[in-house]
C-alpha cells in the first residue's frame, strides 16, 4: 500500500513537471535533473511551532519530499551538511502589485467630463473593474524579485491596485530560475478598496460615502443580474459573480475604514479579508468585534527633526503620539487574538521591512507570531496551506537558510530557495576569521585583531610596544588582503599581504613589503572572536505612551461611563411649562433625568453644588458638517439619495470635544449643497471617545439633505464649462418633479410585485438605492431639510412637494423665510437659519437680522444653527440674538437652539428639555448661558460626563507633558543617528455646504 501511495505521489508529480517538456529552451542545453537534495544536521522550522533540531530536508523537483531525524537520504541526492544553520519557510506577502501593469491615468480634464461610462457592454461606473485579472498582462520584474528575496519573500500575492472594484489577484513564486512555473495560481483573489480609478474621469462617486454607496449598489445589482432578471449584457456584474467564492480582500488603510468595510461586509454576508493601515491598536476593540482577518503594514513613521522649536511646534500631539506608538501595532492586534499577515506594501524600500519588524519585535510582538504572520498565516488566508507557508511533505521547497533564529538582528540570511531553485544573499561558506593572532611580516611582529561582520572583517593592529598601526583589511572569495601603514612621515609607504584561506586557525601568504621586497607572512591564532554583550548597551524601546479615546490630544485615558449625579440648588431651564426653576435640584441616574424638584436626596448620587449656576438641556444643532470623513458633498450626480454621512462619521474629530466645551450635545451631520437632492444625514450624540457607530443616535428618524440656489446649478463652482445638470433655477425645479416621477413609479413596482404573493426572484424589480430613500419621502418615512435662500425658490420646492405628495420638513439658511413665513406655516416646514449672516454672497443679499424672530412670530418652529465649526461652540451666543434683534423673552431665545431643533429633528420626546424620563443630556454653565461670559463646566450626555472644566485643565497640563516627553524621545533618536523627516504640520479640512474635495 505504502509503495502503491509513492508511485502514486510520482506519477502525478512526473504528469505536471512534464506539462511544461515541450517549452522551447534556447539559454542552456536541455537538462532534467531527478535527483535530490538534501540538508543535514540543520534546524529546521517546518513551521513556527515544528522544529526539529539537527534534521534533515529532503527536496525533489521543487517540492519537499521529507523532513525529520531519520529521513532516509536516496544514493542520487546531493547531500549538503548544513551543521549550525536553520531553515525557515520563505515568506510570503500577499498583498502586493508585483510585476502587475500601471493602470493607464486618463487623460486630464474636469471631472465630470465622461459623466457615463464609455464602456459598453460592462458596469455603468468606471469605477467598478471586476473584469480586470492581473494575471493577463502581469510582467515578471525580476530586480523587484531580487529586492523581496534578500528580504526572505519567496512568494507573493499581487493585483492591479487601482479602482473600487479592482478585479483578481494571482499568486507568484519568486523564482528567478525557471519562468514556467511562477504563476502558482492565476486568480486566486478578488480585491476592494477606497480609492478611485485613475483610468476614469467620471465624477461619481468623489467622495467616501459615494463609495460605500456604490459599493452597495453593486451587491444589489449582482445578485439581481445573478437571478436573470437584467436584459443585457454586464462583463463586470458577470466577473463578480464568477469570482465570489474567491478569496475577497478589501483596502481599508485605516482602522475607521476597516470598520466602514466590515459594515458593508456584514449587510451582504461576505467575509473580508481587510487590508489595514498600522492604526488598528488606536481602536482594538472594535477592530476585534469585526471578527475579520488582517493584511498588516508595518511602514512605521521615521523620527521627526524637532530640533527647531519652531518647527517643533507645528506638529499635532496626535502625528507624534502616532511615531511613539505605531511600532506596539502588531503585539496589541496579536495579544487580542486577531489573525493577520504581513505586508511590505508602503514601505519606501523593501530592505526597510527586515528592520521595521526587529522594531516591533523590540516592542514586544511575539517572535513565533512574526514567523506565522509571514508563513502558516497568509497560506491560510489564500487557501494555499498545502502548497507554501510550511516545509510539510508536498510543499513547495520555499526556504531561507541563515546563520540563527530568523529575527536575531545578528543573523544572517544567507540563501532563499524557491521551488527548489537557490538564490545566494550571502555566501555561507565565507570562513570565519575572526580572532586575534600574532603576525609576522619579515622580522616584523605586530598583534592582530579581526572583528566586525563575518563577511566583512575589520583588523586592528598593534606594534609589540603597543603603538597603533593603520590598516585595512578585505575579505573575498577566500582571499586576504591587508594594507599595512609604515610608522613613517610617507603616505604612500604601505605593506601589502595576501593570502588564500584555507583554515580558520592560522593565516599566512606573501607580502610585498614597502621597499619592494617580496617576503612571506603569517598570523598565528591565539585566541577565538568573542562576542562581548554589554547589557548596559543593549538598546531599551522607548516608553510607549498610552492610548486614549480618542488617540488624540483631549482624548479620555478610559471610556466613560454613565454616573448618578445629583445637581443641587441650580437655576434650571426646563423649556417646559414649568419654565425657569429657581434653586432647584435635578437628579441624573441610569443616562435619564430621574428627578426634579427641591431638597431631592440620592444615597448613592455624586453631589454637584450648582447654587448660582445654570442648568440646561444640552444645544441641538440642526444643521452641521464636522465630524465627517473625505468628503461632505457628493456631487458627481445631480441626485446622491443613495448616500448616507451616517457612513462616514469621522469620531476622531477634535471639533466634537470643542462642541461639547460649547454645550452641544447633538447635532445634524448634513450632505453639502452640491446638488438638488443631496445625501442621507447623521443624527449624531457627541459621545467622546466612543466609537461612530456609537456616535448615532439610536433609531434616529431618517432625513435628507436638498438643496436650492447657486450651488446646486454650479454658478460658483469656477468651471467655466459646467458638465452636468441643472445650470439654472429653472433646471433645478425639473429634476425634483423627474426624480419624484421616477420614484412613485419605482414604489408602485415593488408594491405589486409584494402584492404578488409569489415573490419570484427572477422577476424582482432592480434594487434602486437612490429611487428606494425618495420613495421612503413619499411614504413619509424621510424627512427633508432644504438648503434655501430666496424666496421663489422656497415657494418652488413647496409647490413641486404639494404636487408630488410629499412635505418639507425644514428649510435650512431661509434667510429670505421672513417674506413668505406664511406660505411656509400653510405648509407645515419649520426653519433652521442664522442668527445674523448675510451677504456673504449674492442671493443672501436681502437677508436681515430679524428673519428668526419673524418666522418664530408667525407660529413656525425656528432654530438657530452653525452650518461651521467655529460658530457651533457658541450656539448659545447665537440664540441670544434673538433677543437682541427680535425682543424675543430668554426662554423662547434658548429653545431657538435646543428645543425647536429637536422639534425639527423629530427627537423632541427625547431631548431637547429638562423633564423626568428624557435622556439626561444637559450642561451646566457657570452664568446664564445666553451671556457672552456663560462658560460650560460640564457638558453630559444619557448621564455621562463628556466634557468637565477642570478635567479639561488636568488634560491640558497632560497634553503639554507628553508633548515634552515625545520631543525629548524624538531628539534622542536624532543624535542616535537615526533617520529623521521634516516636521508636518497636519491640516484638516473644515467642511461646509459647498466643500467640494476631490479623493
Amino acid at each position: 500500500m505504502k509503495k502503491l501511495i509513492i508511485l502514486l505521489f510520482f506519477g502525478v508529480f512526473i504528469a505536471k513537471t512534464q506539462a511544461q517538456e515541450y517549452f522551447p529552451n534556447n539559454e542552456s542545453i536541455p537538462n532534467k535533473n531527478n535527483y535530490y537534495t538534501a540538508f543535514t544536521n540543520a534546524k529546521i522550522y517546518v513551521t513556527p511551532t515544528q522544529i526539529i533540531e539537527k534534521g534533515t530536508l529532503l527536496i525533489q523537483n521543487g517540492k519537499v519530499v521529507a523532513s525529520g531525524n531519520s529521513v532516509a537520504i536516496p544514493k542520487n541526492a546531493m547531500i549538503i551538511d548544513a551543521e549550525g544553520k536553520s531553515i525557515y519557510p520563505s515568506f510570503i506577502d500577499m498583498y502586493t502589485s508585483f510585476g502587475a501593469e500601471k493602470p493607464k491615468r486618463a487623460a486630464s480634464g474636469e471631472r465630470g467630463s465622461s459623466y457615463d461610462t464609455k464602456r459598453a457592454g460592462y458596469y455603468w461606473n468606471e469605477n467598478i473593474r471586476s473584469e480586470i485579472n492581473a494575471y493577463e498582462t502581469f510582467a515578471y520584474d525580476e530586480t523587484k524579485a531580487e529586492e523581496l528575496l534578500k528580504a526572505g519573500f519567496g512568494v507573493v500575492g499581487t493585483h492591479i491596485q487601482d479602482g473600487i472594484a479592482r478585479g483578481t489577484g494571482a499568486i507568484v513564486a519568486l523564482n528567478n530560475s525557471d519562468k514556467t512555473n511562477r504563476i502558482l495560481s492565476n486568480k486566486a483573489t478578488q480585491h476592494f478598496g477606497f480609492t478611485r480609478s485613475v483610468t476614469t474621469n467620471q465624477s461619481y462617486p468623489s467622495s467616501l460615502m459615494g463609495m460605500m454607496a456604490l459599493l452597495r449598489q453593486m451587491y444589489h445589482d449582482k445578485e439581481w443580474y445573478k437571478n436573470g432578471n437584467a436584459s443585457n449584457k454586464d462583463l463586470s456584474l458577470e466577473a463578480l459573480i464568477a469570482n465570489e467564492k474567491l478569496v475577497q480582500i478589501f483596502t481599508a488603510e485605516d482602522k475607521l475604514n476597516s470598520l466602514r468595510a466590515s459594515k458593508i461586509a456584514k449587510e451582504f454576508g461576505l467575509n473580508y479579508i481587510l487590508k489595514g493601515g498600522g492604526n488598528e491598536f488606536e481602536r482594538i476593540q472594535e477592530i476585534k468585534k469585526t471578527n475579520a482577518s488582517f493584511i498588516i503594514p508595518i511602514n512605521f513613521p521615521e523620527a521627526y527633526d524637532v530640533s527647531n522649536p519652531f518647527n517643533a511646534n507645528q506638529m499635532e500631539l496626535a502625528d507624534l503620539r502616532f511615531w511613539n506608538q505605531a511600532p506596539s501595532n502588531l503585539k496589541v492586534l496579536s495579544e487580542n487574538g486577531i489573525t493577520f499577515a504581513l505586508t511590505t506594501d508602503k514601505l519606501k524600500k523593501i530592505e526597510d521591512f527586515r528592520g521595521n519588524l526587529l522594531k516591533a519585535i523590540q516592542f514586544g510582538f511575539d517572535p513565533t507570531k512574526a514567523l506565522e504572520a509571514l508563513t502558516t498565516t497568509p497560506a491560510a488566508l489564500l487557501g494555499k496551506s498545502n502548497e507554501i507557508g510550511s516545509l510539510k511533505t508536498g510543499s513547495y521547497a520555499n526556504f531561507i537558510i541563515t546563520s540563527g533564529a530568523i529575527f536575531d538582528e545578528k543573523t544572517i540570511v544567507f540563501e532563499n530557495w524557491v521551488q527548489g531553485n537557490k538564490y545566494v544573499i550571502n555566501d555561507w561558506t565565507v570562513k570565519d576569521i575572526r580572532g586575534e593572532y600574532d603576525l609576522t611580516v619579515s622580522n616584523e611582529t605586530y598583534k592582530l585583531k579581526i572583528e566586525g561582520e563575518v563577511a566583512k572583517p575589520k583588523s586592528d593592529i598593534t606594534t609589540a610596544d603597543k603603538k597603533k598601526v593603520k590598516s585595512n583589511l578585505t575579505f573575498a572569495n577566500q582571499w586576504v588582503t591587508l594594507l599595512i601603514k609604515s610608522n613613517d612621515d610617507v603616505k604612500t609607504n604601505f605593506s601589502r599581504l595576501n593570502g588564500l584561506v584555507d583554515t580558520t586557525k592560522n593565516l599566512s601568504g606573501k607580502a610585498i613589503l614597502n621597499n619592494g621586497s617580496e617576503v612571506t607572512w603569517y598570523a598565528k591564532k591565539t585566541a577565538p572572536f568573542k562576542i562581548v554583550k554589554d547589557s548596559s548597551a543593549v538598546e531599551k524601546p522607548f516608553a510607549v505612551q498610552p492610548v486614549t479615546y480618542p488617540n488624540i490630544a483631549y482624548g479620555n485615558t478610559e471610556l466613560p461611563k454613565a454616573q448618578t449625579l445629583l445637581f443641587k440648588n441650580a437655576t434650571v431651564w426646563t423649556n417646559e411649562k414649568e419654565g425657569i426653576l429657581e434653586q432647584t435640584d435635578v437628579l441624573v441616574k441610569n443616562g435619564k433625568i430621574a428627578a426634579i424638584g427641591k431638597n431631592l436626596s440620592d444615597g448613592g448620587a455624586t453631589i454637584i453644588d450648582a447654587k448660582g449656576k445654570h442648568l440646561t438641556s444640552g444645544i441641538i444643532d440642526e444643521h452641521s458638517h464636522i465630524a465627517i470623513s473625505n468628503g461632505v458633498n457628493e456631487g458627481g450626480h445631480n441626485s446622491s439619495a443613495e448616500v448616507t454621512i451616517e457612513d462616514v462619521v469621522n469620531s476622531e474629530d477634535i471639533n466634537i470635544y470643542r462642541d461639547l466645551a460649547g454645550g452641544v450635545t447633538t447635532s445634524q451631520l448634513l450632505h453639502g449643497s452640491a446638488n438638488p437632492i443631496g445625501g442621507r444625514s447623521a443624527i449624531v450624540k457627541w459621545k467622546w471617545g466612543m466609537e461612530p457607530e456609537e456616535l448615532l443616535y439610536k433609531n434616529q428618524p431618517k432625513f435628507i439633505k436638498f438643496a436650492l440656489g447657486e450651488n446646486v446649478k454650479q454658478s460658483n463652482w469656477g468651471n467655466p464649462n459646467p458638465t452636468r445638470f441643472p445650470q439654472t433655477r429653472m433646471g433645478v425645479e425639473q429634476v425634483f418633479t423627474d426624480y419624484f416621477q421616477r420614484a412613485k413609479e419605482y414604489d408602485l413596482a415593488w408594491k405589486t410585485y409584494n402584492a404578488s404573493g409569489k415573490k419570484d426572484k427572477a422577476k424582482a424589480p432592480r434594487t434602486d438605492l437612490e429611487l428606494q430613500t425618495l420613495a421612503e419621502i413619499l411614504n413619509n418615512k424621510r424627512f427633508i431639510s432644504c438648503h434655501s435662500y430666496v424666496q421663489s425658490e422656497i415657494l418652488m420646492l413647496m409647490n413641486v412637494a404639494d404636487k408630488m405628495g410629499f412635505k418639507v420638513n425644514t428649510y435650512t439658511h431661509i434667510l429670505e423665510g421672513y417674506k413668505v413665513a406664511d406660505k411656509m406655516k400653510e405648509h407645515g416646514v419649520g426653519a433652521s437659519t442664522f442668527s445674523d449672516w448675510w451677504a456673504y454672497k449674492f442671493e443672501v443679499n436681502d437677508a436681515i437680522p430679524q428673519n428668526g424672530p419673524i418666522m418664530h412670530n408667525h407660529g413656525l418652529v425656528v432654530a438657530y444653527n452653525s452650518d461651521d465649526a467655529e460658530m457651533s461652540r457658541r450656539l448659545n451666543q447665537e440664540a441670544a440674538k434673538a433677543v437682541k434683534y427680535g425682543n424675543i423673552s430668554e426662554e423662547e431665545a434658548w429653545k431657538f437652539v435646543t428645543l425647536n431643533p429637536a422639534k425639527l429633528l423629530h427627537i423632541d420626546d427625547k431631548v431637547g428639555s429638562i423633564k423626568v424620563g428624557k435622556d439626561a443630556d444637559v450642561v451646566l454653565w457657570n452664568n446664564n448661558p445666553l451671556s457672552i461670559y456663560a462658560k460650560a463646566e460640564k457638558t453630559l450626555i444619557e448621564g455621562v460626563v463628556y466634557f468637565d472644566s477642570q478635567v479639561d485643565e488636568a488634560k491640558r497640563a497632560a497634553n503639554a507633558k507628553e508633548r515634552v516627553e515625545l520631543i525629548g524621545q524624538l531628539l534622542l533618536e536624532k543624535n542616535k543617528g537615526m533617520a529623521t523627516q521634516a516636521p508636518k504640520k497636519s491640516i484638516k479640512p473644515e467642511y461646509e455646504c459647498d466643500t467640494m474635495e476631490e479623493l
